[in-house]
């Protein structure tokens, strides 16, 4: 029997629509509107194109789009500056520094300038030491997505064998220290890995985010076991991931699609977070 396909399409749209909504009873209650500063630096198509499509949720949402566009020669220390003044400016609920930077620039320092409580990628070190340590903090949106689709086809995480294959800090490692706070037992593959494909078939639940097509065929997979593909390659014959779809579909009890899997969530996870720093902000300045 075939795979259960994990709609992320359907499960992205239910969160966007019950962000609209919660959005709405916000600026009933506070009279403010949750506000996303987007920052793109430079040209480049696809950044311009990921960035088109936040900014185009985050209207949907009722969220206030307060993109920033600059040069692509555009000094280090005029970026830091922008960003230090939309993390000062109560307007600006979250702030996202749209990645990779111009060559040049040093990437990893302009997002450490992102306050935790404005950090809606959940990139900056403080964001990551507040997951590690299990507090309350926004949390990287694709890793978050997996969690959600998860909870939404009632897979059960408390003591299941899980394996993350991927240590990238955007999705693997975070991904995994969310499984774990899911009282998941996570084991974490890389590269170096011995017998991969030995240690993918342990697991009930196998989340995948290696960037390698098809790394993960019907050998990796234990049969019922729920997979999770994170990867996107273009191909000749269109979007595939780092799981061969139509060979596991035949093995796994729960597959996600590439696309119209994790993809989607992405972006609807980084409206939830930008409404919940903006209510985090208003119940800051009710105590004030």
């Amino acid at each position: 029997m075939s795979a259960v396909i994990i709609d992320g399409k359907a499960v992205a749209a239910r969160v966007r629509a019950d962000v609209a909504r919660d959005v709405a009873e916000f600026r009933a209650a506070t009279g403010r509107q949750p506000g996303l500063a987007t920052v793109l630096v430079g040209d480049d198509p696809a950044s311009a194109v990921y960035i088109g499509g936040k900014r185009r949720s985050c209207v949907e949402a009722g969220m206030a789009d307060l993109h920033q566009h600059l040069p692509a020669d555009t000094p280090q220390d005029e970026i830091a500056a922008l960003l230090d003044s939309l993390a000062a400016d109560p307007a600006v609920s979250g702030i996202l520094l749209q990645l990779p930077v111009p060559e040049g620039l040093d990437g990893a320092a302009l997002v450490g300038r992102i306050p935790p409580e404005k950090d809606v990628d959940g990139l900056t070190t403080a964001s990551v030491g507040l997951l590690a340590r299990g507090l309350p903090g926004l949390r990287p949106c694709t890793p978050s997505g997996i969690i959600e689709l998860l909870d939404a086809y009632d897979v059960e995480l408390s003591g299941a064998p899980t394996v993350v294959v991927g240590r990238s800090e955007l999705v693997g490692r975070p991904v995994a220290q969310l499984l774990v706070g899911r009282n998941a037992t996570v084991t974490i593959c890389h590269s170096r890995t011995r017998d991969l494909a030995a240690v993918c078939r342990g697991a009930d639940v196998l989340v995948v985010a290696a960037g390698k097509q098809a790394i993960i065929g019907p050998d990796a997979v234990k049969p019922g076991a729920t997979v999770i593909d994170v990867g996107m390659h273009r191909t000749e014959q269109g979007l595939r991931g780092d799981v061969d779809f139509d060979a596991v579909r035949e093995v796994a009890g729960r597959l996600t699609p590439v696309p119209g899997g994790v993809g989607p969530m992405t972006i609807a996870m980084l409206l939830r977070n930008t409404l919940l720093a903006a209510r985090a902000a208003a119940e800051v300045g009710s105590l004030v």
